[in-house]
């Protein structure tokens, strides 16, 4: 019997919007509370609606480990192709600048896409090794609040990284 590969299948099922309500706030830990927003747009500026994004990170003191936080969240982007998360600004952990590591979702792509964003140019092996690296960098809105653009695709595309 010979085999035949499948076809390489895109991420579904589609997601409902509820899928993400509820989960986008996790700032009841201790620490410097932030609100971090961004919009996410293909190739074009094209907006992406409904594109699902997920967080996780350390604590204020730099601990994935806190049984007191959770560290993880969930948002979806609106029909403007944003989204919003509340949490607590994260602590720089063993060799790392602080950063949070996102997770982005979507019916039509091929695979699960990581990026991290990061929240100035600090010493951390990841950004030492991107030549893009101002695109992983949040650009501080106000004194609690970030906005951290994500493009898929072009010219301007977020660095995207392996599982």
């Amino acid at each position: 019997m010979k085999l035949i590969p499948t076809a390489e299948m895109t991420l579904g099922p589609f997601f409902p919007r509820e899928f993400a309500e509820g989960a986008n706030d996790l700032a009841a830990g201790a620490g410097n509370a932030i609100e971090i927003t961004g919009q996410v747009t293909e190739l074009d500026g094209k907006p992406l609606d409904n594109l699902v994004l997920e967080i996780w990170q350390a604590d204020a003191a730099g601990r994935f480990d806190n049984p007191d936080f959770v560290g993880w969240g969930r948002a979806a982007t609106d029909a403007e192709g944003v989204f919003s998360f509340k949490t607590v600004k994260p602590g720089a952990c063993a060799g790392r600048a602080p950063h949070i590591n996102f997770l982005l979702l979507y019916s039509g792509l091929m695979r699960q896409l990581q990026t991290v964003m990061f929240f100035d140019d600090a010493a951390d092996p990841v950004l030492a090794c991107v030549e893009r690296k101002e695109r992983l960098i949040a650009k501080r809105e106000a004194p609690n609040r970030y906005r951290f653009d994500i493009r898929l695709r072009g010219g301007e595309e977020t660095p995207f990284f392996d599982d």
